[in-house]
């Protein structure tokens, strides 16, 4: 079984979260600038198995998408493009990524993050990148759960 990674796509950074290989964790991985993004995931795709790639989707609270939409899609239409060619069998899905910045930063205030840890913007992309991942970890479970019951 192979992992499963979240992106939170920005305009200047990317951050990255990936499960355990038992896909039960969510865990911070790494931020990245915008341009280093591919290469990164290239280079992780080669040393590690990914079964699931789960890229933040950005709303507005209507349900509309936001004006982050024009920097995330591009780089998901390369991603769907260049994929299979990565890392065959690997799956891409999508997941709200609403307020996952705000929850980030108030999960850092409530595990004693230092201010100037907080006000690092590269700790709020990891961190938004694993809530992502955590929220879609949950969502998979409701569906197993209801699956299993019908």
């Amino acid at each position: 079984m192979g992992r499963i990674m979240a992106i939170d796509y920005g305009q200047k950074r990317v951050g990255f979260a990936v499960t355990d290989e038992l896909q039960i964790c969510a865990h911070a991985l790494e931020t990245v600038p915008v341009a280093q993004a591919f290469d990164f995931l290239k280079d992780y795709l080669k040393k590690e198995k990914v079964d699931v790639i789960v890229i933040g989707e950005a709303k507005q609270l209507d349900n509309t998408p936001s004006e982050s939409c024009r920097y995330i899609e591009p780089f998901v239409n390369r991603l769907r493009k260049e994929l299979p060619n990565i890392s065959p069998g690997t799956e891409l899905a999508r997941m709200d990524e609403r307020f996952t910045s705000r929850i980030a930063f108030q999960t850092m205030i409530d595990i004693g993050l230092k201010k100037k840890d907080r006000q690092n913007k590269a700790n709020v992309d990891k961190m938004s990148a694993a809530i992502i991942l955590q929220s879609y970890l949950e969502q998979q479970d409701l569906i197993n759960l209801r699956d299993k019951e019908q």
